[in-house]
């Protein structure tokens, strides 16, 4: 059968790091891929339908967060939903700037109050200058005081190569992206979140650190990285009261869990989970949500598993 292209939305680039290294071509080995959209809202164009007129009594009225790969399939609505609770959300994406822009245009046409709460910053995650300026101009844009941090950028390789046929250009982009991004974020926030209650750190690993399936290996050993940088950084910043924890999506209906996968390797997949479906990015925002606001302090150095079962 023809092989469909599923557009993503983002151009060349996606979840706020390039799409594919320059070595790697993204097209995809199955002879049938799927093109069916994610499913649920799965974007942050469901805003405006939810979102409220700021208040005090909204869990992050007044404090500022960053969300990196802020566009992305579930960066986007991660961002939507901080904003919907009250945060003043910096944007980080690289690329195409129409999904940030939108995003942003939705966030602020829903506001009441003067100025914006929302800002778009193109960034590469894995780029020390850039992502220090990042938070330069979130300050900039909100005032000196950062409080959260959900570090969402991250690539996954569409052709799924076993680790015996993963060149070092693709073991290194994967990596260069989602450890060493993330490491770049989460240094920067350590230092500069504020301290002594209200700040907070997040990552994003992947189920596939339990799931350990084939052609995952590189994709799954960066997750792994961010999960015991997420833990010793919690244990790092003692007496800070800045707390730092990591959500592990399962399998997520955006368009990089469907780039590369066949119809019948998706409908395998749905078949696994006890709920018999994908998950959405509705399911793991309000987690995210929850771990930013002061109901879960109490959390830290914890990997939040968000699979409906699956692992």
């Amino acid at each position: 059968m023809a092989a469909l292209t599923k557009p993503n939305g983002h151009g060349s680039k996606h979840d706020g790091v390039m799409a594919s290294p320059p070595s790697i071509s993204i097209a995809c080995t199955p002879t049938h891929e799927v093109s069916r959209p994610p499913q649920g809202n799965g974007t942050a164009g469901s805003f405006a339908s939810r979102a409220r007129p700021p208040t005090d009594s909204l869990p992050l009225q007044g404090r500022v967060a960053i969300v990196t790969g802020g566009s992305g399939g579930i960066g986007s609505v991660i961002t939507a939903h901080l904003a919907s609770l009250g945060a003043k959300v910096v944007i980080s994406y690289i690329g195409d700037p129409t999904p940030a822009n939108r995003l942003v245009s939705e966030i602020n046409s829903a506001c009441t109050e003067p100025g914006p709460r929302a800002v778009a910053v193109e960034s590469d995650v894995t780029d020390e200058a850039q992502v220090k300026l990042l938070f330069d101009r979130a300050q900039l844009a909100f005032g000196p005081l950062i409080h959260i941090v959900v570090a969402a950028a991250g690539v996954q390789d569409p052709n799924y190569p076993p680790l015996a046929a993963t060149t070092l250009a693709q073991w290194e982009w994967v990596f260069g992206t989602n450890a060493k991004g993330t490491f770049l974020c989460c240094r920067e926030a350590a230092n500069r979140v504020v301290r002594g209650g209200g700040g907070r750190i997040i990552t994003m690993s992947s189920s596939t650190v339990g799931s350990l399936r084939p052609g995952y290996s590189t994709y799954s050993a960066s997750k792994g990285a961010i999960e015991v940088m997420t833990r010793v950084l919690a244990k790092e910043l003692r007496g800070t009261r800045i707390t730092v924890n990591g959500v592990a999506p399962g399998p997520i209906a955006t368009a990089l869990f469907y780039r590369g996968k066949s119809e019948e390797r998706i409908e395998a997949i749905e078949a696994e989970s006890p709920l018999g479906r994908l998950g959405q990015p509705e399911d793991v925002a309000p987690v995210v949500g929850f771990l930013a606001s002061d109901a879960g302090e109490w959390i830290n150095g914890q990997i939040i598993r968000i699979n409906g079962g699956y692992v």
